[in-house]
Order: structure tokens, then C-alpha cells, then sequence
């Protein structure tokens, strides 16, 4: 059965959401960890993964793929020579560490990085 398998809405409408994702995914590429809610991370460790394993094989349908999720073109680039390294891993290409609480509101905080 299919029940409770799509993702988490995060409180906000499907295109700030997918907007959030991409962000998040640009910021973990870019600096390698980021720190953002325990929600947050879970649903764009989701969304990166996915694109890594997509990276792993160098085409130009690929790259299309890829570009058509995060409309960027130096992202396109660098996630492609990122993906490289996890050439021979199946999965788990990013990890979460659990930061604890954020001052203001008590929410969950978490570290998303890139594992080597």
C-alpha cells in the first residue's frame, strides 16, 4: 500500500515549497553544511539525494533532468563534479546531525552536510 508516502508540506504552498528545496540545495552544494530545522533538513536531504543519484551518470538528458528541478546552471555544473566522488556509493551521500533547539521558538535544529 501507498498510504503516507508523499512528502511533508513544511506549512507552505507547493511552489514556495519546491522554492525552499532549491535553496536549500544550492546552499548545501555550495558550502558543504547547512543548519536549518530537522523538517527542513529531512525533506531536502530527500531532494538532493535524488539529484545526486541522478548526476552520477554524466549525459545530456541528465543534465536536463537536473535543470528542470533547480534552474541553475552553475549548480548544474558543480553538482555533476560532486557527483563523481560518489560514483560507487549507492546512497546516503548527505548526513543529519541533530544541533538542538533554537533559541527563539524551541524548534528542532539540525546540520545537513555532504558525507565523504
Amino acid at each position: 500500500m501507498k498510504h503516507k508516502n508523499g512528502n511533508k508540506k513544511l506549512s507552505l504552498p507547493t511552489d514556495q515549497r519546491l522554492a525552499l528545496l532549491r535553496s536549500l540545495s544550492i546552499s548545501l552544494l555550495n558550502f558543504n553544511k547547512i543548519v536549518t530545522t530537522s523538517s527542513r533538513a529531512k525533506e531536502a536531504r530527500s531532494f538532493f539525494e535524488k539529484l545526486i543519484t541522478i548526476a552520477k551518470t554524466d549525459s545530456v538528458h541528465n543534465r536536463r533532468l537536473v535543470f528542470q528541478k533547480v534552474n541553475d546552471k552553475n549548480f548544474v555544473k558543480k553538482i555533476f563534479d560532486v557527483a563523481q566522488q560518489f560514483k560507487d556509493r549507492d546512497g546516503g551521500y548527505t548526513r543529519i546531525i541533530k544541533c538542538g533547539l533554537r533559541r527563539g521558538d524551541s524548534a528542532p535544529m539540525s546540520q545537513l552536510e555532504l558525507s565523504n
